[in-house]
Formats: structure tokens, sequence, C-alpha cells
């Protein structure tokens, strides 16, 4: 599963969680704010906090949060732990 990652539109900062099936918890300003689902490439849906079901609604900052997610390209961390584990006694 993907790690969490930030995004930032202007100058608003987001924290996302994905939680699989192209569902993502997305926070804003360190408080949970919406859960969101794609619906396709260009369209995202924001989820019923109470019902978890789609809201069909146009929301553009809702698709503008989708936008940076696919965008999002995960940074690659170098495993130093493993010349630890090859030690010879």
């Amino acid at each position: 599963m993907q790690e969490p990652f930030d995004i930032t539109i202007g100058e608003i900062d987001y924290a996302i969680f994905p939680e699989g099936n192209d569902t993502y918890v997305v926070f804003k300003d360190g408080k949970e704010y919406v859960q969101i689902q794609k619906d396709t490439e260009s369209q995202w849906l924001k989820l019923d906090p109470e019902t978890a079901l789609p809201l069909f609604e146009e929301d553009e900052e809702i698709n503008a949060i989708g936008r940076e997610i696919m965008a999002y390209v995960p940074e690659i961390e170098e495993e130093e732990d493993e010349e630890a584990d090859g030690e010879e006694d």
C-alpha cells in the first residue's frame, strides 16, 4: 500500500492518506478534512462522512486534490539497513 504523502495547492497544504481502491483521506490544516474517491481520470468524488457513499456533485477543490494525487511520484528511499543485516561473526 502507498505511504501517506503531502501535496500543496496554491498556499494550502494537504496530507494524503491512501486507503486503497482509489480512496484517500485528506487532512487540511492538520485536521481530517474529507474522504475522496477516484471516479474517472479527471473526476473525483467526495464521500459522505457518515455513510461513506459518494456524493455526485461537482467540486473543483476535490478535483484539484485528485489531480495532485495522480501527479504525485513517491521519493525512493535507500535501504541502509541491508548492510547491518549481512554482518559476519
